[in-house]
């Protein structure tokens, strides 16, 4: 019998279409979303802006790889939420200076409800770090991340 080795590296394919000059309807697998921009900024507001898309995209990461990473260990999440509160440079989208980091720093508030010991929750803290490819990139990218951890029992 042959043993299938699962690729390390796949290849992502998203599709886009700028319907206005704010609108974006974008494709992946068979999943269909919308980014766009306020209708302060003359969008129409029917997705998320390019930032909050971002912004959702690291809190959706943190959640899939902590739920992964406490399976990993015997950990049971009973239930967890993730805000984010983020400093955004507006200087570059408003094209009036580059800006090397446009998020100078995002603070994280995790509220974690499991009856996972303090070890274990540092466990989970020190691998979601290491393993979390949306915050690695925002980190090399020069961000400031502050994570805020509260941990309550079910």
């Amino acid at each position: 019998m042959m043993t299938v080795k699962p690729k390390t590296v796949a290849r992502m394919r998203v599709a886009g279409e700028a319907t206005s000059h704010s609108r974006t309807d974008v494709t992946v697998r068979e999943v269909a979303t919308t980014i766009d921009e306020p209708e302060e900024r003359g969008g129409t507001n029917k997705g998320l802006s390019p930032t909050e898309m971002l912004m959702a995209s690291l809190i959706g990461c943190m959640n899939v790889i902590t739920h992964k990473i406490a399976a990993a260990n015997g950990i049971q999440i009973a239930a967890m939420s993730v805000k984010a509160d983020a400093d955004f440079d507006r200087r570059g989208v408003t094209l009036e200076a580059e800006v090397d980091v446009p998020f100078p720093e995002i603070r994280l508030k995790v509220d974690l409800s499991t009856t996972a010991s303090e070890s274990e929750i540092k466990i989970v803290q020190r691998e979601l770090a290491k393993f979390c490819p949306i915050s690695k990139v925002i980190r090399e990218a020069g961000t400031k991340i502050v994570e805020e951890w509260t941990v309550t029992c079910p």
